[in-house]
């Protein structure tokens, strides 16, 4: 057995691995779609619509009666989590010391974990973005249009849609803060009325105007959008949208949160090895098993920032 292949069994690597992936996670996959980690790769968990509210559970108990049971029943979803792998060659393993042996595979470990985080975003993304569907659009710049108390409306109803007390989150594209935080009555709110505006408020500054000070973040993604062979076009994948949605701060597989990442329990990234087909390489290989899920898709709503 090479030193390469027998990696998957280093505790050292073992746990580098571990940290690297989920270091990797990129911020707004995790603000969208946070981890909940379960125990199996099938099981099942509460998905929230028309048909499916969310009720709050009796906990009271006579001295000699039963407790609430909670759990889930055959109308519940089932989650069913999907392997992912990447691979990364290390040439000419066997020629270098321990020091140089483990230094190549962490530095493959961390590429390897920072392109799965870049993916993982992208899909949460584009998950969410097919869940919402085409928003409304709203001009911005309209006279007398006030975007705190209009979002402020968006935040009461998710709020009602969630119906368990969940936390709040806000998305927005790159265009969608820009027209946002400039809008003349955002500035005068915040610049305390009255005379000229001497500074433009922060995300943190946007969420203390609105209801609740919600969580928000900002997507940065960008995505070449023109077709194969022609002159790039690169574009945000989110840009003019604004997405208010439900996130419970510590999901679980049972609680109204808008979307979920599942991942096996203690397995985020495991670290093995194989000889590339002419065996002229050693492959550092990475696996892991995940789902992202849609759990509350009505506790989400979408706009679209214009300037018409």
């Amino acid at each position: 057995m090479t030193r390469l292949r027998s990696i998957g069994t280093n505790p050292t690597i073992r746990n580098f691995a571990r940290d690297a992936s989920q270091s990797a996670i990129r911020k707004v996959a995790n603000f969208v779609a946070p981890t909940v980690e379960v125990p199996t790769l099938t099981g099942q968990y509460k998905i929230y619509d028309a048909k499916h509210r969310y009720k709050r559970p009796n906990t009271l108990r006579n001295t000699d009666g039963k407790a609430t049971r909670i759990g889930f029943t055959a109308k519940d979803a089932k989650y069913n989590l999907i392997p992912h792998a990447l691979d990364f060659p290390i040439p000419n393993v066997e020629t270098l010391n321990d020091e140089g042996f483990m230094n190549q595979v962490r530095y493959g470990t961390t590429l390897l974990a920072d392109s799965s985080g870049l993916d993982h975003e992208a899909n949460v993304i584009d998950t969410m973005l097919e869940q919402v569907g085409a928003g409304d659009d709203v001009d911005f710049k309209a006279a007398n249009f006030d975007p705190i108390d209009y979002l402020d409306k968006k935040i009461i109803k998710v709020m009602k849609l969630a119906k368990n007390g969940a936390g709040i989150r806000i998305l927005f594209g790159p265009t969608a803060e820009r027209l946002f935080k400039n809008n003349s009555k955002v500035l005068y709110r915040f610049n305390g009325g009255g005379g000229k505006a001497l500074k433009v408020p922060t995300l943190t500054d946007l969420s203390d105007m609105l209801i609740g000070k919600p969580e928000i973040e900002t997507a940065l993604m960008v995505h070449d959008a023109a077709p194969e062979g022609k002159e790039e076009d690169i574009q945000f994948l989110v840009d003019e949208a604004i997405i208010v949605f439900a996130c419970n701060p510590n999901p679980n597989t049972m609680d109204p949160s808008f979307m979920k990442t599942f991942r096996l329990m203690g397995q985020w990234m495991r670290p093995g090895a194989y000889k590339s087909e002419d065996e002229r390489d050693d492959i550092l290989k990475m696996d892991w098993i995940e789902e992202i899920v849609v759990t509350n898709g009505t506790a989400a709503d979408r706009t679209n920032a214009k300037e018409e």
